[in-house]
């Protein structure tokens, strides 16, 4: 398994469209693999692979306290919404930022897992949110596309800062 490089906000690359999956071999599972390393090492709850700079359907999450509920998401969609709520979000594209978000409060969500078995699943509160988030990412879209635009030009100015300061 390999740490990858996970991009940040506003690195044009994180609007990347993912493709579809067509088959899950050994190349797919080593990403997964490395994605849930990469997630974990950062530490985070979720991670798509546009993240990582590979624009495939791909998310990785795992919302657990002990990082024992690992779930793989390929070629995700979501298949039923239910009800509204506001949930405090963060990004490990966008780090040390936190903003509230308002999002489906339950979904279904059918997807293939790591094997390339098709499965659904019904999820709500932080894991909703998480896959709601997820999938934003393989569609082009961030979290701070949910805020005003004079959020998002501080957030990008504030980010851009901080990397000048690291080089």
């Amino acid at each position: 398994m390999a740490l990858l490089n996970i991009l940040h906000y506003p690195d044009p690359r994180l609007r990347q469209q993912a493709e579809a999956v067509s088959g899950v071999g050994a190349a797919e599972k080593k990403l997964v693999a490395d994605m849930f390393e990469t997630m974990y090492a950062a530490p985070g709850i979720g991670l798509a692979a546009v993240q990582v700079n590979v624009p495939q359907r791909i998310i990785v999450i795992d919302v657990s306290e002990d990082q024992s509920q690992p779930l793989c998401f390929i070629n995700p969609e979501i298949i039923r919404r239910d009800g509204e709520e506001q949930m405090e979000e963060g990004c490990l594209s966008v780090p040390g930022v936190y903003e509230p978000v308002t999002r489906y409060e339950s979904i279904r969500v059918k997807a293939l897992d790591r094997d390339g078995r098709p499965f659904e699943l019904d999820a709500d509160g932080i894991l909703s949110v998480c896959i709601q988030h997820e999938i934003d990412h393989l569609d082009g879209k961030l979290f701070v596309d949910y805020l005003s635009e004079m959020k998002r030009s501080r957030i990008r100015k504030k980010l851009e800062k901080l990397k000048r300061q690291t080089l």
